[in-house]
């Protein structure tokens, strides 16, 4: 065979992989969508497409059920979690990159091999600390722990998008009488945008699908969240309410995808400039 047909074999099985991994991804959500408006209270279906559709599920969930308290629950988390976290990440791999200080590297190795463990490995240290600071069942223990945790898997990247910064903008504000905090807060941040759009979104879908912390921490009916809520709904041994939850899973899923649609570029921005620097 000839390179060039090696080359026209090679790429057309990069797009039959490409074709089989989207089909695994959609498949499963267009199966979650079409169970959300299907008669009944069943997940199982003969057919992909029901044969009768209703959105009687999509109703039940605001008359018969606590959504509309859980999504605001989980919206109060999830906003309040991405402006903390945001600025706490943008903070701290800014004067990672622009400082140099005892122990830098040190600390930028240990971010590196914290990011090789799974989070919920420290779930119970948290939980005795919350409940030493008497912060269980409490949103704000939620925002707390989302907010600080927001720093490890994130500050690689945006320290490598302010390495990408040219350092020339400080040194000629520096000159001009400004100090860190303006260098930071007027010169910088205006040149952060897509990593602001970035981080946030990482933190904002994080917050809004977290269901492991969620469950540990909160206790009540009125301070859970969507994850947690619709958990309850199929986790007693008699309930049959599937489609109900298939309809919540459908909403669930909206705000994010609106707002990864609608800063899409900026995302892609901020993926592309912080991986540039190292």
């Amino acid at each position: 065979m000839s390179r060039r047909g090696k080359g026209n074999a090679g790429l057309f099985l990069s797009y039959v992989i490409l074709i089989l991994l989207c089909l695994a991804a959609i498949y499963p959500a267009l199966w979650i969508v079409m169970s959300s408006l299907k008669a009944g209270n069943s997940l199982y279906s003969d057919t992909l497409i029901p044969r009768a559709f209703t959105v009687e599920h999509y109703r039940n969930l605001f008359t018969k059920t606590d959504y509309p308290l859980w999504f605001m629950n989980t919206l109060k988390i999830a906003v309040f979690s991405t402006m903390f976290g945001t600025f706490l990440t943008l903070l701290t791999s800014y004067a990672i990159s622009r400082y140099r200080f005892k122990g830098r590297k040190q600390g930028l190795t240990a971010v590196l091999v914290l990011q090789m463990f799974p989070s919920f490995m420290a779930m119970i240290a948290i939980y005795i600390f919350l409940l030493q600071l008497n912060l269980l069942n409490n949103h704000w223990a939620l925002i707390l722990v989302y907010s600080a945790g927001s720093i490890i898997p994130n500050v690689w990247v945006a320290k490598g998008f302010y390495d990408s910064i040219p350092r020339s903008l400080d040194e000629a504000a520096r000159i001009d009488g400004a100090g860190h905090w303006t260098i930071f807060f007027k010169i910088m941040m205006p040149l952060t945008k897509p990593m602001i759009t970035y981080v946030g979104l990482m933190i904002f879908n994080g917050a809004w699908v977290d269901f492991l912390f969620a469950q540990l921490i909160l206790r009540t009916e009125e301070q859970r969240t969507l994850a947690v809520g619709l958990w309850s709904m199929v986790n007693q041994r008699n309930s049959t309410e599937f489609t109900l939850f298939a309809a919540g899973a459908v909403l669930v899923a909206i705000p994010v995808t609106i707002l990864f649609i609608w800063l899409q570029r900026y995302l892609i921005q901020g993926l592309t400039a912080g991986a540039s620097k190292g």
